[in-house]
């Protein structure tokens, strides 16, 4: 199985919208509560620095957006977000759209790639991060409401690029 990790073009909106809202779906990753529609996912993928997917055999079953973490003075830091679609999660693909994020944000001109609100509970993507040389920058209690309503920590990371 070869995951192919490419730029995305508009063929794919379609399938990014659908992985894109099974994890908002979840609730328990991404801060975001608002489903994409075709109108707005497009506007939205536009919008970012670079949004790559991982292709399996013709399909996108995954994604990552790449954009300025902050502005002026600290626009030289990056942050991502990556969204796997549940039948692909085990494969791998997170780790490669990870490592393909650092190697676009150094292309793109980023100093740091940086991560504000990991949750806590997510171990996967944490011992993740970790392998791949994030560094941990705390724990921030109670930073992100899940789905059901309860708090759970936040651990921001950072890598230089």
């Amino acid at each position: 199985m070869e995951v192919i990790i490419r730029a995305y073009g508009d063929a794919d909106l379609e399938a990014m919208i659908r992985i894109w809202n099974e994890v908002v779906e979840e609730g328990v990753a991404f801060p975001q509560e608002d489903d994409l529609d075709l109108t707005s996912g497009a506007a939205f993928f536009a919008s970012q620095t670079y949004t790559g997917v991982a292709e399996i055999n013709g399909e996108v079953k995954g994604l990552y957006i790449l954009h300025p973490n902050n502005i002026g003075r600290c626009g030289h830091i990056c942050n991502a977000s990556y969204a796997v679609a549940s039948e692909a999660r085990g494969l791998h693909i997170g780790e490669q759209l990870v490592m393909d994020s650092l190697k676009q944000g150094k292309a793109n001109g980023f100093r740091v790639l940086q991560f504000n609100a990991v949750v806590e509970s997510n171990t996967h993507a944490r011992h993740l991060y970790r392998r791949l040389g994030f560094q941990q920058l705390g724990t921030i209690p109670g930073g992100f409401r899940m789905k059901d309503g309860h708090y759970e920590n936040i651990c921001p990371y950072y890598h230089t690029l």
